[in-house]
């Protein structure tokens, strides 16, 4: 087990989880088989790690901290000393199972770098801020609902599986916290990836205006979607947004 005297780096975001009690639930949560191949992203002190790695055959740990890295391997336990914002997921077999305690400071960024191997995973399970977990799972027309919603939810089926508090962790965060559970869709948005994402993020940089004045679609284009250029951009499902990316594409910027 890792030195219990290292200093959480600001830099790293590292909080550490402590809670053997919050450690029994998302172990519980995950469900690891014997057979499954699990990554964990930020396995910091191995807290989660050395329980999961009971449980299998293969456990992959991905850390960018080098000294928390090296008191890390064990018999069915291979580190990676990596940052995972760059890290190729594709590198691990299909039906992967992603978890981890992800940084608070880069959460939302790393969502949507794994996201993009969705195709290759089972399942993922993250600890993050409560505040993000509300938004990814967030409905249409509610505050939470933005473009970190519309974007996961296209591709992942998401449910909130734990509420955390501050005092599980050392040091202890500002903030409450959640383990989300991410299932991928059977099959990925029907449409070009990135005009999705350019819709998607057109239409929250001005949430205030109506979707006539956030978008470049023209009347009859509504008319078509049957969507009302009234609406403003929270008030669309996920769906909604798929489709006029279908709609958008060869139109000019």
């Amino acid at each position: 087990m890792p030195s219990s005297s290292h200093r959480p780096r600001k830099r790293f975001g590292q909080h550490f989880l402590h809670d053997p009690g919050v450690v029994r639930k998302i172990v519980e949560a995950i469900a690891p088989a014997a057979d499954d191949v699990i990554v964990e992203i930020g396995p910091g002190q191995g807290v989660l790690t050395f329980p999961l790695a009971e449980r299998v055959k293969r456990l992959e740990a991905i850390e960018i901290d080098r000294d928390l890295a090296a008191a890390l391997p064990g018999d069915r336990i291979k580190v990676h000393v990596a940052d995972a914002l760059e890290f190729d997921f594709g590198v691990f077999p299909k039906g992967v199972r992603i978890v981890g305690n992800l940084p608070y400071n880069i959460s939302t960024p790393l969502l949507f770098h794994v996201a993009r191997y969705a195709d290759r995973v089972r399942d993922m399970h993250f600890m993050l801020q409560l505040e993000v977990v509300e938004r990814m799972v967030a409905k249409p027309s509610t505050p939470e609902y933005g473009r970190l919603s519309v974007m996961l939810q296209t591709r992942f089926r998401m449910e909130k599986v734990l509420r955390v508090g501050p005092g599980a962790f050392k040091p202890p965060p500002k903030v409450d916290s959640a383990v989300v559970r991410m299932i991928p869709l059977n099959s990925p948005p029907d449409c070009d990836a990135k005009v999705l994402e350019k819709v998607v993020r057109d239409a929250f940089s001005a949430r205030r205006k109506t979707l006539r004045n956030a978008l470049s679609l023209e009347e009859q284009d509504y008319v078509e979607l049957g969507i009302n250029p009234k609406l403003r951009p929270e008030n669309l499902s996920p769906q909604d947004y798929v489709r006029i990316a279908q709609r958008t594409i060869g139109k000019p910027d």
